[in-house]
């Protein structure tokens, strides 16, 4: 394909945060952006040259978004499908539709991984508590009862500890969903990695990621697992990426087991929380290499100049009156970002800081210092 070169238009589906930071790296290198969502004031549109609200139902909003722009990208999976091949119709779309459409629905993920070879929890499709009765029997419990679509951030999941607790679990839920077994994990690992319509990839290594309530809330970069247990991740991250013949940022998130294997959870199709620390720890970050590769540009240098920590900034911060960002910011090589959202709520994420350093463990001790410093 012949390059999307600067001065160029990049169009943005969706407009939160990471809509925001891919802006930022595009206005940077000399790209108009343009952002279409609907809400007014977002974190993209904040950054980006032309902010269109309009609902992603809008198809008629879409085509003429997409006819005002050289690329499509989008910045969350949750776009429906059928707004990807509106834009489709007017622009090339970086990822395709097809990849969005597989990773913005569990069960068709997981059918999609596993039909193809890739290590995934065993599983079961659900879509009645008769069903998700006969799906624990030949899975087991403890399991987990996800929503088939339209999940992140632990939404939409129920823990199933044991076989009377189905019928609680199907009454919250009640719509198609994904049975899976629940994995005694060893660690979370993701590996962020982008490739190019010829196939050319790069990545930044596997990452450690540690949950709470189901939202990411530390990072750490490099992960600290052995080399093998690294090359086999980013192997199979690379296998993936090919596969869905990905033009763009992809993050692969892993189990990586008691006994030393590793299982995919799911997959996000752009940057990710988990890739923040490259913004200010890599050569090119996250949001460069997305932009890179939907425009056909030769992918970046990933390099590390040095071990990195990431931890979310949430709404309930926000609790005992605005933060104390005067304090986060004496914590010494630590960076604040915030995303320009003006409602803090608890669990909606707000920023985040990396924190640079020596070693992993120095690194992760500075992010919780800088955040802690946070609370008046």
């Amino acid at each position: 394909m012949s390059p999307v070169l600067p001065g160029a238009t990049i169009g943005v589906l969706g407009s939160g945060q990471l809509g925001r930071m891919f802006a930022i790296a595009a206005r940077r290198m000399g790209y108009r952006v343009h952002t279409f969502s609907p809400d007014l004031d977002t974190p993209t549109g904040q950054i980006a040259d032309v902010e269109i609200q309009a609902e992603y139902s809008d198809l008629d909003a879409v085509r003429l978004f997409a006819s005002n722009v050289d690329v499509v990208t989008f910045e969350f999976e949750n776009v429906p499908a059928a707004t990807a091949d509106a834009a489709a119709s007017r622009a090339p779309v970086r990822p395709s539709g097809e990849v969005l459409h597989i990773s913005q629905h569990r069960l068709r993920e997981k059918n999609y991984l596993a039909q193809h070879g890739f290590p995934v929890a065993p599983f079961a499709s659900v879509s009645s508590l008769d069903q998700l009765n006969r799906a624990l029997t030949s899975i087991g419990a403890p399991a987990i009862l996800k929503s088939a679509g339209f999940g992140y951030d632990g939404k939409g999941q129920f823990p199933i500890s044991k076989a009377d607790e189905a019928e609680a679990a199907w009454s919250q839920l009640s719509q198609e969903a994904v049975l899976e077994r629940r994995i005694d994990f060893e660690w979370e690992l993701s590996v962020v990695a982008a490739r190019a319509e010829d196939g050319t990839f790069a990545h930044w290594g596997a990452v450690r990621n540690h949950h709470v309530r189901g939202i990411l809330d530390l990072t750490t970069a490099p992960a600290g697992i052995p080399p093998e247990i690294e090359r086999d991740a980013v192997k199979i991250a690379r296998g993936v990426l090919d596969q869905m013949q990905v033009a763009g940022v992809l993050c692969v998130e892993f189990f990586l087991t008691k006994d030393g294997n590793l299982l995919i959870n799911e997959l996000a199709p752009r940057p990710h929380n988990s890739g923040h620390f490259t913004i200010d720890a890599c050569i090119t970050s996250q949001f460069e290499q997305q932009l890179r590769a939907v425009c056909g540009l030769p992918l970046g240098e990933t390099t590390q100049f040095c071990p990195a920590a990431m931890t979310n900034l949430l709404g309930d911060l926000w609790s005992a009156g605005e933060p104390d960002w005067a304090a986060a910011l004496a914590t010494s090589n630590a960076k604040l970002h915030l995303y320009g959202k003006m409602e803090p709520r608890p669990g909606r994420k707000m920023g985040h800081i990396t924190a640079l350093a020596g070693t992993a463990a120095e690194a992760e001790a500075c992010a919780w210092r800088a955040r802690s410093a946070l609370v008046r």
